[in-house]
């Protein structure tokens, strides 16, 4: 029986766009259905006991920079660790995601490549022509998603819930992939776990 994989994520976190194509990869050759659930991990930081990042410890900061080289090099993309428009308004962009996954396409894809608009292109997300290009790179219309689709309240209602649901299921930062058995793996460097459980029985 195929897996369903929650994804809680945002377009803001580096962590987020460095696993996405390996974890759809991952989800694909393993059978598994991705639920693509962009959250807020300024609310998600404060019940969890997180630190957004320009509250961070002068320690932390610099560990983060040496991990996104390493990790830049590992996966192979040409991110940017400070981008020109990070941290960026990426409300529209998400509200995109959001309306994508409700209209069964491939939300997944489109959140790629807004994060490749932010990380990879340095490209503002409150940009409303950046968003249309980024949905054009992965097959979908922008304009044609959120005519057909729901309303800013609804797909802004419907990321509060996402966020609350995130914070039930025991999520504290992003990007965290929780199975149907309530198993997360937290973090992009966690991807080759997330395969080892899906290979396994148990995890079906």
């Amino acid at each position: 029986m195929p897996v369903t994989i929650n994804y809680y994520m945002t377009l803001n976190s580096p962590w987020t766009y460095l696993g996405s194509a390996l974890f759809g990869e991952i989800a694909a050759r393993n059978g598994a259905t991705v639920n693509v659930k962009p959250c807020k991990f300024g609310p998600i930081f404060e019940q969890t006991g997180g630190l957004p990042l320009p509250k961070r410890s002068p320690q932390r900061r610099a560990y983060r920079m040496m991990e996104l080289k390493r990790w830049r090099e590992v996966r192979g993309l040409p991110i940017h660790f400070e981008p020109r428009y990070f941290p960026c308004d990426d409300a529209a962009a998400t509200r995109l995601v959001i309306a994508a996954a409700m209209q069964g396409k491939d939300a997944h894809r489109l959140s790629l490549e807004l994060g490749r608009a932010l990380w990879e292109r340095e490209e503002t997300l409150a940009d409303p022509a950046t968003i249309a290009l980024a949905a054009r790179r992965a097959g979908l219309d922008a304009a044609e998603l959120r005519a057909q689709g729901a309303g800013d309240t609804e797909l802004d209602a419907l990321h509060e819930t996402f966020t609350q649901e995130a914070l039930a299921a025991g999520v504290f930062g992003a990007p965290s992939y929780v199975l149907p058995s309530g198993e997360i793996f937290w973090g992009q460097d966690r991807l080759e776990l997330l395969e080892r459980a899906l290979k396994q029985p148990a995890a079906a």
